[in-house]
């Protein structure tokens, strides 16, 4: 059964430094629809997602996307982004206003070869700050034995609540087991 992965955020008495690990979910073999962050502590300046992904369904490439929150996910159309991406020789840029979530990386699918994974960072600035909207910048990629695909983002959240959940889906099925994701906060 697929189910969702949520990660509660807890005060683990790491010692502080410039990066401090907050959470880490590794999807098990039955796969995931979804993996949350919750409880989010508001103690950091910025976040930072690190993650590597594979999707379920038979396409090349999917988008990573990405929706936050306070208290619960914001479904609503708030959310605009910005992408750069390509094959190598074709670069392709697009843009959605009004959005539902936003996109923020590459996640690869079962149509490349067995275990080949995308990668991406997400940065989320100031996401403590509740007198501004919220932005994302993310960079990601995969490469698929000779066919890279290279992806580069920024995303708005149009809200100046803090965020305190963030939630990771892929354009492209569930997530397959292995695909892992970090969620650092950064000190100011």
């Amino acid at each position: 059964m697929i189910g969702n992965i949520v990660a509660a955020i807890t005060d683990g008495g790491e010692v502080a430094t410039d990066f401090e690990s907050i959470a880490t979910v590794t999807v098990g073999a039955g796969g995931a629809a979804n993996i949350e962050f919750t409880s989010i502590p508001a103690t950091y300046q910025h976040l930072q997602i690190r993650g590597i992904a594979r999707s379920a369904n038979a396409v090349t490439y999917g988008g990573l996307r990405i929706q936050v929150g306070n208290g619960s996910i914001d479904t609503g159309s708030n959310y605009n982004t910005h992408d750069l991406y390509g094959d190598g020789s074709t670069p392709t840029s697009s843009g959605t206003i009004n959005n539902t979530n936003m996109y923020a990386g590459t996640v690869t699918s079962a149509s490349l070869g067995a275990n080949i994974f995308g990668v991406a960072v997400i940065d989320i600035l100031d996401y403590a700050n509740t007198n501004k909207n919220k932005t994302t910048r993310g960079l990601g990629g995969a490469e698929g034995n000779g066919s890279g695909y290279p992806y580069f983002s920024s995303g708005a959240w149009r809200s100046t609540s803090a965020i305190n959940i963030i939630r990771l889906t892929t354009t492209s099925g569930n997530f397959v087991q292995h695909s892992t994701f970090a969620l650092y906060g950064i000190k100011g």
